[in-house]
């Protein structure tokens, strides 16, 4: 007679990727902590690195994507610094409002392999646009931008920004008062 093993799950050590009779080994994380188009995303990598497929989009459709940004102020200055690797300067565009400095653009990945006998063609198409708000008494007019080996430097000078400030004193209740 054939053995059959069975176990039993461990009271409370489930994880949050489990659900009963299913079990998802290949997500990672929380997923309560991704939004849903980075769980969509993440579930779609997964499934193909697990089934050894490669995610291709149906020709003609353009994938959406978003560069790594990096925003910092330092010295008077509202510094953004985009990795946008593989793209030309005439395929971003750079658009700044009171309120929002706006980063698009986008980008045409084509690769062909030629060998004895086998041939190899990749393409990849995809957008982006990100919107990063701005403080307050930034000037526009001298925002400036430099792009070099796939990184975009943009730098918007900010006016100090006085806030007035006073100290309120705390002043203690008398209990006459209080009981009243």
């Amino acid at each position: 007679m054939m053995e059959l093993k069975v176990r039993k799950p461990e009271t409370g050590k489930e994880s949050l990727t489990r659900y009963p009779g299913f079990e998802f080994p290949f997500l990672r994380g929380s997923l309560f902590n991704l939004n849903p188009f980075s769980l969509m995303k993440q579930f779609t990598e997964d499934m193909d690195r697990y089934f050894g497929g490669v995610s291709v989009p149906p020709s003609g459709e353009l994938e959406v994507w978003s560069p790594t940004v990096e925003v910092k102020q330092v010295n008077g200055k509202f510094l953004v610094t985009a990795e946008l690797p593989g793209l030309k300067k005439e395929n971003i565009k750079i658009e700044v409002t009171e309120e929002a400095l706006i980063l698009e653009g986008e980008r045409k990945f084509e690769k062909e392999e030629k060998g004895e006998e086998y041939y190899r063609s990749e393409r990849s198409y995809g957008r982006f646009y990100r919107s990063i708000p701005l403080p307050e008494g930034t000037d526009l007019d001298k925002a400036v931008a430099e792009f070099k080996d796939g990184v975009l430097e943009i730098s918007v000078p900010v006016a100090e920004v006085k806030t007035k400030k006073r100290e309120i004193p705390v002043n203690e209740i008398a209990k006459t008062k209080a009981a009243a």
